[in-house]
């Protein structure tokens, strides 16, 4: 698809969640680049100012700023309500994060807040945005989730069962809006170059075949209609077949030894 067909299908506006920093930002910059108009949305208002002034700098876009607390229950509700006067042809449910460790061990508040984040905002914003993009009759539905949302990941329990449902959410609104030409595609990176594996403890020197937020953004949108799931990581979408080859016994307590590790 060309750079103007893309923008003719899926903008003249994308909405993109979590944007202030890793592959939300990376989706901004590669959309503006695109010629799209933006709505960008995460708590960190001073990030989004700054990443909107160099984006209407660079691309001459408009960009509407959202600071929004995506754990809150009224958040979807909220970014709808911003988005109202636009036209909304691609949303990019980016915003997530994670938890490692025994599941017993997570905070309850902190699982509660991931539930929201990774979860309710997917779910609810997409139920907003498609009665828009039907009568357009085209536009996209972008969602990140990750490869441990595709097998139960011991040690990363929540988190994996959270980014499972945003797989199966993907896989039933390509199944269902396809027809009516609307695309929709979940991507599922695996180790990528961001803030979130510090966050979470890990060291990210001690990460192996780690993509940067770039080159997954790229990928996602090369593959927008190529749905319904896109592993990024030609690595990790190896190892996982693999691992996905196994009895599921095997699978994951393998998973849990190298986890422990």
């Amino acid at each position: 698809m060309t750079d103007n067909s893309f923008l003719a299908q899926y903008g003249p506006v994308a909405v993109v969640t979590g944007a202030s920093s890793g592959i939300g930002k990376s989706f901004a910059q590669r959309l503006a680049a695109l010629g799209f108009d933006l709505v960008l949305v995460a708590r960190r208002v001073d990030r989004l100012m700054t990443l909107a002034d160099e984006l209407q700098q660079a691309h001459g876009r408009d960009v509407r700023v959202c600071g929004i607390d995506l754990s809150s229950p009224a958040a979807p509700q909220q970014i709808l309500d911003a988005t109202a006067d636009l036209d909304v042809g691609l949303v990019v449910s980016n915003a997530g994060f994670g938890l490692k460790g025994e599941h017993a061990a997570n905070d309850p508040q902190a699982m509660t807040d991931m539930l929201m984040v990774n979860c309710h905002v997917p779910m609810l914003l997409a139920h907003g945005f498609i009665p828009r993009l039907r009568q357009r009759g085209r536009g996209g539905l972008l969602f990140t989730s990750s490869v441990e949302g595709l097998i139960g990941c011991p040690y990363s329990t929540a988190y994996s069962a959270t980014k499972a449902l945003v797989i199966s959410l993907g896989e039933g609104l390509w199944a269902e809006l396809n027809p009516e030409g609307i695309d929709v595609l979940t991507i599922c990176p695996g180790a990528t170059d961001t803030e979130a594996a510090a966050l979470q403890g890990i060291d990210p020197a001690t990460l192996q075949n780690v993509m940067s937020p770039d080159e997954v953004a790229q990928l996602a949108l090369d593959n927008l209609g190529n749905g319904p799931t896109f592993v990024t990581s030609e690595h990790y979408r190896a190892s996982f077949e693999t691992l996905l080859s196994l009895p599921r016994r095997d699978a994951l307590m393998a998973m849990a030894r190298g986890m422990k590790r």
